[in-house]
């Protein structure tokens, strides 16, 4: 069960190219409308063709998925701030520290750091992709 309601939700990584992202597609596969939903990395990486094909196989396009950084936010007012990467927990904490904004902090394993053939680095995508759902489905159930 949730922890409480949300009206908004902020996913933040290292890049906004793989696990913000996916976080992002899920909660709006999930969510729609109900609930605004954006993401963002300290840097800003290009969207990463691993990510896209993995959650393509799931039904989700994030071919247009374009990454920025907390600084690129067109809003600010989130009920809770998820951090994937230690890196962004404490940018989120200091983002949300003149708000009440609740901060999570969801460590997830970065699927980039995966070497090896194609399909060794796509079951790296797929672990994180799958760990994503299923974390957001926990904490953010459709009701």
């Amino acid at each position: 069960m949730s922890d409480f309601r949300v009206s908004a939700v902020l996913f933040a990584c290292e890049m906004n190219a793989v696990r913000s992202a996916m976080a992002e597609a899920w909660m709006k596969h999930f969510h729609g409308q109900r609930v605004y939903v954006d993401s963002c990395g300290l840097r800003v990486g290009e969207t990463d063709p691993f990510a896209v094909a993995v959650m393509a196989e799931a039904g989700i396009d994030l071919s247009n998925h374009r990454a920025k950084t907390f600084d690129d936010l067109e809003d600010s007012f989130f009920d809770i701030i998820v951090a994937l990467a230690p890196n962004a927990q404490f940018r989120a904490i200091e983002f949300a520290r003149a708000q009440a904004i609740k901060v999570a902090f969801w460590p997830t394993t970065d699927a980039t750091a995966e070497y090896g053939n194609r399909e060794r680095r796509l079951d790296a995508y797929r672990a994180v992709r799958d760990y994503l759902r299923d974390r957001i489905l926990e904490k953010f159930p459709v009701e």
